[in-house]
């Protein structure tokens, strides 16, 4: 009799320990243990799994999962155009450009946490945008903080946290990515009062935090970015300094991509 009531109240004890499950996993904040345990426990429970299989089963999906998560949201907050990987970079098409320099920045050896920065330049077409936003990718993999977004777009955002009298506000928000890519830098033509804020955020994250930059002119050019000559050479000067700066003087991407469309549309009879 003894022996069936303490059956019964273990039992009853499993059962009501299986049901506080899910509330705690809900309050220790585990959706994916909370999701997968009870197919883990009742499989653990056939098998004979040692306790400790279950639990490093059980931790590593919720810690694969979290990482996934985590990858999304940071790809997300980036702005990275997306199916811009170093994988899909064809880099026969730009032989001046090393894939093994490349990889190596992607790797984020050292550069980053120097506040090193990384110039590319070259006509409209050859490949810059997809090269950078490749690299930023293959960062946020590394577990790095990256933005993208083109420069005219940010400086208007910095212009207006100066009018709203919360530059620094903003400038610190920016501080917390490893890596600011400021896209097509060439068509940021504005006024001095606007391209100064440009310049103080070159200025700021000068020799601590990284800048990546897409241009189609080179630095001769520059004047046309910052109206003022003493802000366009200390500009350049901040930025070159521990700099590698990718020269990607090839045909444009886009036109080679049309020209075998175009063979194909004229090589097609009429009907």
């Amino acid at each position: 009799m003894t022996s069936t009531m303490n059956t019964t109240a273990s039992a009853a004890d499993a059962t009501n320990s299986g049901a506080a499950v899910p509330i705690m996993l809900t309050e220790l904040r585990l959706p994916t243990i909370k999701r997968l345990w009870a197919d883990l426990a009742a499989q653990s429970n056939r098998e004979g799994w040692p306790a400790e299989r279950l639990l490093h089963t059980l931790l590593g999906h919720e810690m694969a999962e979290r990482e996934t998560r985590r990858l999304a949201r940071a790809r997300a907050d980036s702005g990275l155009p997306p199916g811009k990987s170093l994988a899909e970079f064809d880099f026969a098409a730009v032989p001046a450009v090393s894939k093994a320099h490349v990889m190596a920045l992607a790797e984020a050896d050292s550069w980053i946490s120097q506040g090193h920065n990384l110039l590319a330049f070259g006509p409209p077409g050859t490949g810059k945008t997809h090269l950078l936003a490749g690299i930023g990718h293959a960062l946020i993999d590394r577990g790095l903080k990256v933005l993208f977004m083109r420069t005219s777009e940010l400086v208007q955002r910095l212009q207006a946290a100066r009018r709203d009298l919360r530059l620094p506000a903003e400038l610190a928000k920016l501080d917390r990515f490893d890596l600011i890519v400021l896209d097509d830098l060439s068509y940021a033509r504005r006024d001095q009062a606007e391209t100064s804020v440009l310049f103080e955020l070159i200025a700021e994250r000068y020799e601590r935090k990284s800048i990546a930059i897409t241009a189609n002119a080179p630095f001769s050019a520059w004047d046309e970015v910052f109206p003022d000559k003493a802000m366009t050479v200390a500009a350049v000067d901040r930025l070159v300094h521990h700099s590698t700066i990718l020269e990607m003087n090839v045909d444009s991407y886009r036109r080679r991509a049309a020209l075998p469309a175009r063979r194909q549309r004229s090589a097609t009879p009429t009907q």
